[in-house]
């Protein structure tokens, strides 16, 4: 057996060479753990790198006694953001191109590193979260709720679903992120990162990893409750701002690049799914949401699940040649549903004592001529799709009979 196992550990450490890989661990004041760790992620690799965000405790000493371990050391402690971006440029200059990090707390498993390898040579520049099973009796009240509410905001800034986003447990391409500038220094660098590397255009997966939480008497943590969860949010603030404004079209647009042009114009939509798309779209063209129309039908059709592309270029209904007549419309259509409809005159003096009535029948009158002029674009795009599907069938199947 102990052969068989020396034979694993060569191979796992030929692929860790193979692959340009280390793992880098930062750690604080963690004495009490810190020596199992290291001694476990020798078991697999000896590319490893520890860096001492500046411990008080036992640390230094601890880390003369593995030789074989490259240490890098703070002064005074800056933040695991910046233990960890220390570790990514050191890393870089030893010439690895990937790096996996665990935490020095005993809370991660090195035991799974050999997962992560597997990952990493099917899926070169992929950036992996190692997802934690924080259904587990053990795990603290307030880890689970940061954990969903990370999980959340991740998803809205990246349009990307990830089971565990605050998992310290990762393997990052970091050849890929050498370049870009990170702003954050402590724990929310971890949310700065996967966001950012997600808007580069990075690839973003996860596997499934053990966990262990330390009873809560001997359990050390340096997350502060009340500030560290301040400045996440502060950070997902800033990051919603950015995602809608720019990342999160820009990523759509790379999507479409990937896609064929019988996708992006909706060749391979159902009828229903397609005339839906324009129908809707038709809606928000007309809705009197003036300025907002397009970012609006973006969005809600994406929670649709429409083709966004359809949608808006069925917005553009209202193109400067057709807004008299879509206003003039939605004014009449108001007056049908008023008990004292305001009539068109225009004598600049009548018109001044009715804007305010005016404007209110025609905000009624465009929401439902929205909807209705929506619903009838929809039931004519899906009989001619219908239409002419069946008529491309016949085409098709004539040459058989």
């Amino acid at each position: 057996m102990k052969k068989n196992h020396s034979a694993n550990i060569h191979t796992l450490q030929h692929k860790f060479d193979s692959l340009k890989c280390c793992v880098i661990v930062p750690t604080y004041n963690n004495e009490a753990t810190l020596a199992n760790v290291v001694n476990g992620i020798l078991n697999y690799t000896s590319n490893v790198l520890v860096v001492n965000d500046g411990a008080s405790d036992g640390t230094a000493d601890i880390l003369k006694k593995f030789f074989e371990v490259y240490v890098v050391t703070h002064k005074v402690n800056k933040g695991k953001g910046e233990a960890l971006k220390t570790g990514f440029s050191e890393a870089t200059k030893l010439g690895y191109r990937n790096a996996i990090t665990i935490d020095s707390d005993g809370q991660h498993m090195p035991d799974d590193l050999p997962k992560f390898v597997e990952v990493m040579e099917k899926n070169h520049g992929t950036l992996i979260v190692g997802a934690r099973n924080m259904n587990q009796e053990s795990v603290p009240a307030k880890s689970s709720f940061g954990h969903k509410f990370s999980n959340f905001w991740y998803l809205v800034e990246t349009g990307i679903k990830l089971p565990d986003t605050q998992t310290g447990y990762r393997l990052y391409p970091i050849n890929l992120l050498k370049n870009m500038r990170f702003f954050t220094k402590k724990y929310e660098f971890e949310i700065e990162v996967l966001v950012r590397a997600a808007w580069k255009g990075i690839p973003v997966s996860s596997i499934p990893v053990d966990i262990y939480y330390a009873p809560k008497e001997i359990r050390i943590s340096h997350f502060r409750p009340f500030t560290d969860f301040t400045r996440v949010s502060i950070l997902n603030t800033f990051l919603v701002f950015l995602a809608f404004f720019y990342f999160r079209p820009v990523m759509y647009l790379r999507t479409l690049r990937k896609k064929g042009i019988s996708e992006i114009i909706g060749a391979t939509e159902s009828d229903f799914k397609l005339a839906s798309a324009i129908g809707f779209g038709v809606f928000m063209g007309i809705v009197p949401i003036w300025g907002y129309q397009i970012i609006t039908a973006i969005v809600l059709a994406h929670l649709m699940k429409l083709n966004k592309i359809i949608v808006v270029l069925s917005t553009n209904i209202s193109i400067p040649p057709l807004i008299p007549l879509i206003l003039f419309l939605s004014f009449k259509t108001g007056g049908f549903f008023l008990a004292n409809p305001v009539i068109l005159n225009f004598n600049q003096e009548i018109i001044r004592q009715s804007i305010k009535a005016g404007l209110f029948q025609y905000f009624i009158g465009s929401v439902i001529f929205a909807v209705f002029a929506g619903a009838v674009v929809f039931a004519i795009s899906f009989l001619i799709r219908n239409w002419f599907g069946k008529k491309s069938k016949v085409h098709v199947e004539t040459p058989n009979n």
